[in-house]
């Protein structure tokens, strides 16, 4: 087991007006996660999410395929 803390960072394209995640990328290779905080707080709960499934995630969010 890893004793890996979480590096957490918000996109270069966050405006900065509050709302936005961080995600901690570093954790994918040692334990096949994304996790995914509220950048608002930073001390409150993260989601681990499957590496694979926030891959496939950010693949719709760049085609656009979440737009009404």
């Amino acid at each position: 087991m890893t004793t890996e803390s979480p590096r957490w960072f918000k996109s270069s394209y966050s405006d900065n007006g509050g709302a936005c995640i961080e995600v901690a990328a570093n954790l994918v290779a040692s334990r096949g996660v994304v996790p995914v905080r509220d950048s608002k707080d930073p001390q409150g709960p993260a989601l681990s999410v499957d590496a694979t499934v926030f891959a496939s995630f950010v693949e719709g969010v760049k085609t656009g395929a979440f737009r009404g």
